[in-house]
């Protein structure tokens, strides 16, 4: 019962400073990026005059780039045995495309700045959690993971809220709240550069001459494999949050009301994450794992049939909450099972098998929207998380020690060996 009696306060004093500021600088890119994420499905649709499949194209490529672009950047991290650097120069990246979004005179050029844009992310990811997993403590690994994606969420529900703000003063200028997202981007790599100093490389730690080879892609390990293999299948239930906001504006949410829809979804989403990085170092995490896909099936059936605003309301308000509860927690497991030579690898392979599997997503979800509507899209979401949920059940009775606190760790560092 000890463990229990830990309050919030004390194990937020266990996280190092540099992941309080990894977390800040998530939350000044998000702001900058989510300004215009959150408007740019309307803006595309609207605009522009993009189709809804090329909506769902330009969002599954922009992620499944950014996927891709995370295995060479994580390996390179492993190889250089740097991580901080990748990590400016993605943020960096990312930063000195936001002007593009505004100057734009066509499709083609918002899907080059959203193509590069995703590079940047894909450069500073992997590297990224693989400097949180270096850093924080083992004992409040969950909890830091945990810390980090709140903070990120945070500013992804900050961004939509001053871009509805922005949207009303201006009269709906899209160009107008595109200029003011550039701000916050530039701050962020500023506070990284600052803040955020890696840490030694520890003493004896094996060096990697070649991260992507077969033989280093073994020393993984099959915790970390099966972990992959079901955050795979489980994607394929998570298409774009820009089809969240489509259902809501097809309900008749007022154009300057769309960034609500991110709002809500992500303040659920933060409220969840910290305490679910908590709790994971506490509990089973894969016992949390299921609770959330079961929370996603919920949330795709009750969007499929919202009956008015209120049940749109409901539904993303569920998907925020399945987000809380699994995104960290994946992160998490994979820090877990991946030797620490090999984190950098471990997370860009983990993303790219997560990318490829929510570009099939999106482009399925923009079809299926097409061709049938809202209903078909969100009751195939259902039914992809329940096959996720069936092969999570397969991986929990193959390797019981899986997500038990540390005991995964161990078995992927024994099975590595």
């Amino acid at each position: 019962m000890e463990q229990f009696k830990e309050t919030t306060p004390v194990r937020l004093r266990t996280i190092p400073a540099e992941i309080w500021a990894l977390g800040f600088v998530s939350l000044l890119m998000d702001v900058s990026s989510e300004m215009i994420h959150a408007l740019l499905p309307i803006y595309l649709v609207t605009v522009m005059g993009a189709s809804m499949v090329t909506v769902g194209t330009i969002e599954g490529i922009a992620e499944a780039t950014a996927a891709i672009t995370k295995v060479f950047s994580g390996a390179l991290s492993d190889w250089l045995g740097k991580r901080k650097l990748l990590a400016v120069i993605g943020y960096g990246l990312a930063a000195l495309t936001k002007p593009v979004f505004p100057l734009a005179s066509s499709v083609g050029w918002l899907v080059a700045a959203r193509f590069v844009d995703r590079v940047g992310k894909g450069i500073r990811g992997a590297p990224r959690d693989a400097l949180i997993a270096d850093i924080a403590p083992a004992r409040a690994r969950g909890a830091s993971f945990g810390l980090r994606q709140a903070l990120d969420t945070v500013g992804a529900f900050v961004g939509p809220l001053l871009a509805i703000g922005l949207m009303w003063l201006t009269a709906n200028q899209f160009r107008t709240v595109f200029w003011v997202a550039v701000v916050p981007g530039f701050l962020a790599v500023v506070l990284l550069v600052a803040a955020v100093h890696e840490p030694a490389r520890p003493a004896g730690l094996r060096e990697v001459r070649a991260p992507l080879s077969m033989s280093e892609l073994r020393r993984l390990g099959s915790p970390f494999w099966l972990v992959v293999c079901v955050a795979t299948v489980f994607t394929l239930a998570r298409f774009s949050e820009a089809f969240l906001i489509l259902r809501a504006q097809g309900m008749g949410l007022p154009i300057v009301l769309v960034p609500l829809v991110l709002v809500v979804m992500n303040v659920v989403y933060s409220l969840a994450a910290y305490p679910a990085g908590v709790l994971s170092d506490r509990v089973n995490r894969l016992t949390m794992l299921i609770l959330g896909f079961l929370i996603l099936i919920a949330a795709d059936i009750v969007l499929a049939f919202p009956g008015n605003l209120a049940g749109v309301a409901l539904g993303v308000g569920l998907w925020g909450l399945h987000l809380g509860l699994t995104q960290g927690l994946l992160a998490t497991l994979v820090a877990d099972t991946a030797p620490p030579e090999l984190r950098g690898t471990a997370f860009g392979m983990f993303n790219l098998s997560s990318g490829l599997a929510l570009l099939a997503a999106s482009l399925l979800a923009g079809a299926l929207w097409d061709l049938f509507g809202p209903l078909m899209t969100f009751l195939a979401g259902a039914g992809f998380t329940t096959l996720a949920l069936l092969g999570l059940g397969l991986v929990r009775w193959l390797m019981p020690t899986l997500g038990r606190n540390g005991k995964a760790e161990e078995e992927g560092a024994v099975s590595g060996s």
